[in-house]
């Protein structure tokens, strides 16, 4: 995943000067102009070099529930969001920010949709702070014009000596990767961020709390329309009435908690020792089930860490980690040939998710479709009756992961067809392969075949059957 896309950002007040004319209003022009900022929590370019982000799909929801385009304005510099939105250059600021009692003086906001702390970044190489006090002397880098500046300032008043430098920059990840390379000792950024950054630099941990519990809003200039301030109201609360902003939540964080330290540090060694071994075996996989080669290899990195002769206590073996039964449907004659493996797990996962009623979307389709790889088809579709009869929705992952650990309660498993499951596991399979991947997509690059396999290579659409478990 490349969290830098400097061809969209935009040096946009320098080029419209002090005089620049207030933008139409979105009703004339057809456009939402937004000014965001390029970050992991905001908007960024995804693995396939669509744009993508939190704020870019919250933002395309309510265009599209006003019935006009959006067009996002990326900033250099953090600290020119704000005048971008006072001089009415953008209709509205999605981009993570707090709401702040500095900020409304200049701006007003719309709906809290997220509540985050400031944390205190620190290398966990080095010791850890453990209060403001430990913050004196020492060198601390916070993003210029950023609400950390604001609370550090108040620190100060209680402890003089304590300084800090405001970096030029347009997002807290490129601090916490200076931390990470003991090139500054703290950073103060948004929880959110953090947990995030800790899924691709090991060492990065939070040592406390520098804040209480602050809200994330849209700010919209002083001018703003009312008519669009009320319609944002009513945006946020259908959103928050009947489940998206809590899918959305799940999408972009909720796979953040699941790994330690150890295992992030372990797929980054492994993806510079081991995966070079089987890159090409997982793209060519790729080229006949068009499942992106980085997740399948996630998915390997998960069962074996890229160990094609691992081997379970069950009889589970190769890096695919394929039952017996499984291999045969599959046609492997040697589960320790890692190219058979690959190939044969590559099939089995594209299977599943071909099995899925059509009306489950990207990316729950490939979250449930992961699920039954770990404890089969049969279990996963006790889990979606199971979520229909609790009013849950049975097709997203947000709220099956709540009902898969019922799986193994005998008031649940006794009343479903496949009986006991392990359905908590699943969960935590599914999470891990979920942080892999944005391992691996941060630092791989997308596949893109110069050719295309045989059409009889390509698994065809399979009818709805039991299949066992990998």
């Amino acid at each position: 995943m490349r969290f830098l896309i400097p061809f969209i950002v935009l040096g946009f007040l320098g080029a419209c000067g002090q005089t620049a004319k207030p933008i139409p209003p979105y009703y004339q022009s057809g456009e939402l102009v937004v000014v965001t900022r390029n970050s992991p929590t905001a908007y960024y370019e995804d693995a396939s070099g669509e744009p993508a982000g939190f704020e870019y799909d919250l933002v395309e929801m309510f265009a599209k529930e006003l019935g006009v385009r959006a067009r996002f304005i990326v900033t250099p510099q953090f600290n020119e969001i704000l005048p971008t939105l006072t001089q009415q250059q953008a209709h509205l600021a999605a981009a993570g920010l707090t709401v702040t009692p500095q900020r409304k003086e200049v701006v007003q906001f719309g709906p809290s949709y997220q509540t985050i702390q400031q944390e205190v970044a620190y290398n966990t190489h080095a010791l850890k702070p453990r209060s403001a006090k430990d913050l004196v002397g020492k060198r601390i880098e916070v993003v210029a014009g950023s609400s950390y500046v604001d609370r550090l300032e108040e620190l100060k008043a209680k402890l003089p000596n304590l300084k800090w430098r405001e970096a030029e920059v347009l997002e807290s990840e490129e601090l916490l990767e200076k931390v990470a390379r003991d090139e500054a000792d703290y950073a103060v950024a948004d929880s959110n961020i953090i947990d995030i950054a800790k899924t691709y630099l090991p060492n990065i941990g939070s040592a406390f709390r520098l804040s209480g519990s602050q809200d994330l809003a849209w700010a919209f200039p002083k001018e703003a329309d009312p008519l669009l301030i009320q319609k944002a109201e009513a945006f946020f609360k259908r959103i928050k009435k009947d489940g998206t902003l809590k899918v959305l939540l799940d999408r972009y964080y909720g796979h953040t908690q699941r790994l330690e330290a150890a295992d992030v540090s372990g797929i980054l060694d492994g993806r510079n020792k081991t995966l070079p071994r089987f890159r090409k075996l997982f793209q060519e996989s790729q080229e006949i089930t068009d499942v992106d080669w980085r997740l399948l290899a996630a998915l390997a990195y998960q069962e074996s860490h890229w160990d094609p002769l691992a081997t379970s206590p069950t009889g589970v073996r190769g890096i695919m980690m394929l039952t017996e039964d499984t291999a045969d449907r599959m046609g492997v004659s040697d589960r320790l040939d890692p190219r058979q493996s690959i190939r044969a797990g590559a099939k089995y996962f594209a299977s599943l998710k071909d099995m899925l009623p059509d009306r489950i979307l990207e990316p729950d389709r490939t979250w449930l479709a992961l699920s039954a790889y770990n404890m089969g088809y049969g279990h996963l579709e006790d889990a979606r009756i199971l979520a229909q009869r609790m009013k849950m929705n049975p097709d997203s992952w947000a709220d099956l992961k709540k009902v898969l650990p019922l799986l193994a309660q005998s008031g649940y498993y006794t009343q479903l067809k496949h009986g006991y499951g392990r359905g908590g596991q699943a969960v935590i399979f599914v999470e891990s392969v979920r942080t892999y991947y944005t391992i691996l997509a941060r630092f791989e690059k997308p596949h893109q075949p110069e050719f295309t396999l045989a059409q009889e290579e390509r698994p065809v659409k399979r009818p709805r059957l039991k299949l066992p478990r990998a």
